[in-house]
């Protein structure tokens, strides 16, 4: 029991080798002889030690430099007395050792042990026969390490002890002997597993195999600490594979949101952020090889119609489906982007020339025109396409995708479902339709715009009514056609401001319009498909009646055809309000668009206006002819009221009266004409 863990075995040991020193001590009666040395050697040694503690804070203060915390060690190469000293960090891990010339460091294990000496008071004593200095490096408020200088007390005292230790050295010789052989092999042996330990953690630091183990022997405190390293091991194996996985987990996540950041997530395209830093990239590879880029900018047309009478999820569904068909279309390293919405963007690879840059845009076209199979629904859309050239644009990537969203609106005023090629000249038009834009505010603020009225003629001719139809006549731009500046107005978000100034405009006017006639008189005022979307111009139209007292039956509102059907829900509830301040509804340019006749049962009005392309055709075209017979006919079925517009030759007009149309309306009657000329007439 007693040898049964290091520390009895080392403190039995330290006992006996104490005991026996004292012994000869006390026979040999030189304690006084010994008191006044250690004295004198205690003395020097403290002074010694603090200067070298004094001199290594600079060597520790920061990174300690080993080469000259060495250097100053060698300096006690003129002490012969001393053993060894050791310099310790301020976390007591050895940095540096030296050994004197009197001591041989194989095998060289510390006489105290780590944890004994870190309770060691800071100074000089004598201990095992040893005189031991620690010393403190640096402040005590910010230790930077620890100085340890280990003299041989029993040196000095060799040459006046050599007479007296010759009648003992045999004897002295053997027990010292036999306690260091002892000493060194017992401590070689418990000390052993700590060796393994030693070893094992290195081979862990190399390999980083965290599931290595020790084999568990040894004294009671190496046992207990194998056992606690092999369940520390256990415990950071564990936690490495969790960490492991987590590690997956989160490249994963990273994975998916670089994936979020770059792509669309409802078609998985690259989305505008992905898709413009790599046309910025592709830009600057062009321009240093002297190529050239071709861009597509093109979205669906009809898109929205989808939305409204589908509903969101079939859009999407749709979206998804046109991407899938464009993707077939395109060649190998075309690049396609959704910009958002129902827009598209394509980088086209290596340059295709003319005639593969039509291929390309008519399958696009005709392959996207065809109808998709969305859930059960045949759902039809078109598509405008817009192409430029980097080199029309400085290889500017804002000029350039400008350039080609130009080029796609000239696609949409061309009929849509088309494809135009970007030419420098359109810059001009798009010059001419940002004046127009920026000029509408001030034309309204300066009474730049006039209301003209167009009558509409009953079978004999006689006045029932007249279309109120705006004319803009600019001090910058000069006369700007309606058909110029109207569709400009709705893309630009001004379309409302122009239909408030002439509503307002139509209810000043209104009372010197019917006081020019006797009959029931009906002024007709247009409403676009921005305007029916917007709540608060009902309020608005309310105010203006109320203010000018206007009577409601001579006001009807015209709404074409198109946008009614488009927003067909937000129509209807618009239309209802109208209604209900006692206005009339007439569906115009009927025919032109949808003509989904279905539509017809379930939307309420009062006039139905057929569109000037039947009209244009009566007598030239039979299937334009019998569709007006049968428009008119379906109408009359309806008690609908049939008004007539585009009317410039006697043959149209008599085939209309003689086939019931109720009104006429075109320049064989009357041009549209200023208030100040219609009271004239």
């Amino acid at each position: 029991m007693l040898f049964r863990t290091i520390k009895n075995t080392t403190t039995m040991l330290t006992v006996v080798a104490i005991c026996l020193v004292c012994t000869a001590v006390l026979v040999f009666s030189i304690e006084e002889y010994e008191s006044l040395y250690l004295e004198s050697t205690l003395g020097d040694l403290d002074g010694l030690s603090e200067n070298m503690a004094s001199d290594l804070v600079s060597l520790m203060a920061t990174d300690p430099d080993t080469f000259e915390i060495t250097t100053t060690l060698l300096r006690l190469d003129r002490y012969e007395n001393v053993k060894y000293a050791v310099v310790f960090d301020q976390h007591w891990q050895q940095l540096n050792v030296y050994f004197g010339s009197t001591f041989t460091p194989q095998n060289f294990e510390l006489d105290i042990q780590l944890e004994t000496l870190k309770h060691l008071p800071l100074g000089v004593e004598v201990r095992e026969g040893e005189l031991i200095a620690l010393k403190l490096v640096g402040d005590a408020r910010l230790p930077l390490g620890y100085l340890l200088i280990v003299n041989d007390s029993l040196g000095p005292l060799k040459n006046s002890k050599l007479t007296l230790l010759k009648r003992v050295l045999p004897l002295v010789l053997l027990v010292l002997f036999i306690a260091i052989l002892g000493s060194f092999l017992i401590q070689r042996q418990l000390f052993l597993p700590l060796s393994r330990l030693s070893r094992l953690a290195q081979k862990i630091q190399k390999t980083h195999d965290y599931s290595l183990r020790i084999d568990i022997r040894g004294k009671q405190e190496v046992a207990e600490l194998s056992r606690d390293i092999n369940s520390m091991m256990e415990t950071i194996n564990t936690e490495t594979q969790k960490n492991s996985e987590y590690t997956e987990q989160l490249k994963e996540q990273q994975k998916t949101m670089e994936r979020l950041a770059n792509f669309d997530g409802l078609t998985g395209l690259p989305n505008r952020q992905f898709f413009m830093e790599t046309l910025r990239i592709e830009l600057a590879k062009a321009k240093r090889d002297n190529r050239n880029l071709v861009l597509m900018y093109f979205d669906l047309d009809g898109f929205k119609g989808v939305n409204d009478a589908f509903g969101h999820e079939i859009g999407d569904l749709l979206l998804m489906e046109v991407c899938l068909r464009t993707k077939a279309f395109l060649r190998e390293g075309d690049l396609i982007s959704r910009l958002g919405g129902d827009e598209f963007l394509v980088l086209l690879h290596n340059d295709p020339n003319d005639i593969m840059l039509f291929e390309i845009s008519e399958r696009l076209v005709h392959g996207l025109s065809k109808p998709f199979e969305i859930q059960s629904w045949e759902v039809q859309i078109g598509v405008s396409i817009g192409i430029a050239r980097a080199s029309d644009s400085n290889f500017n990537v804002s000029e350039f995708i400008s350039n080609a969203d130009i080029a796609m609106y000239r696609s949409k005023d061309a009929g849509r479902s088309t494809h135009t090629v970007f030419v420098p000249d359109m810059m001009e038009d798009n010059k001419r339709r940002l004046l127009i834009a920026n000029s509408i505010s001030g034309a309204i603020k300066h009474n730049e715009f006039s209301v003209h009225y167009q009558a509409k003629v009953a079978p004999d001719e006689s006045v029932v009514g007249y279309e109120a139809l705006i004319r803009w006549k600019s001090e910058s731009l000069g006369m700007v056609s309606p058909a110029e500046f109207i569709p400009i107005a709705e893309q630009s978000g001004k379309i409302l401001s122009i239909t408030k100034w002439v509503i307002k405009k139509v209810c000043q006017e209104l009372d010197q319009i019917l006081a020019m006639h006797t009959g029931k008189m009906v002024v007709s005022l247009n409403l676009s498909a921005h305007d029916i979307k917007n709540a608060s111009l009902v309020d608005y139209i309310r105010a203006m009646f109320d203010k000018y007292r206007v009577d409601t039956s001579h006001i009807e509102f015209e709404v074409t055809e198109s946008a009614y059907l488009e927003n067909f829900d937000v129509a209807n509830e618009f239309l209802k309000q109208i209604r209900d301040m006692g206005c009339s509804i007439a569906l115009d340019d009927f025919g032109a668009g949808y003509s989904s006749l279905g539509y017809l049962t379930q939307i309420h009005l009062n006039t139905l206006k057929i569109d000037k392309q039947f009209v244009d055709n009566l007598n030239v075209s039979k299937r334009s002819t019998l569709v007006t017979k049968t428009i008119i006919e379906m109408a009359k079925q309806l008690n609908l009221q049939i008004c007539a517009e585009g009317v410039e030759t006697r043959e149209q007009a008599e085939f209309l009266i003689l086939n019931g149309c109720h009104q006429l309306q075109g320049y064989l009657f009357a041009k549209p004409m200023n208030l100040q000329d219609l009271l004239k007439r």
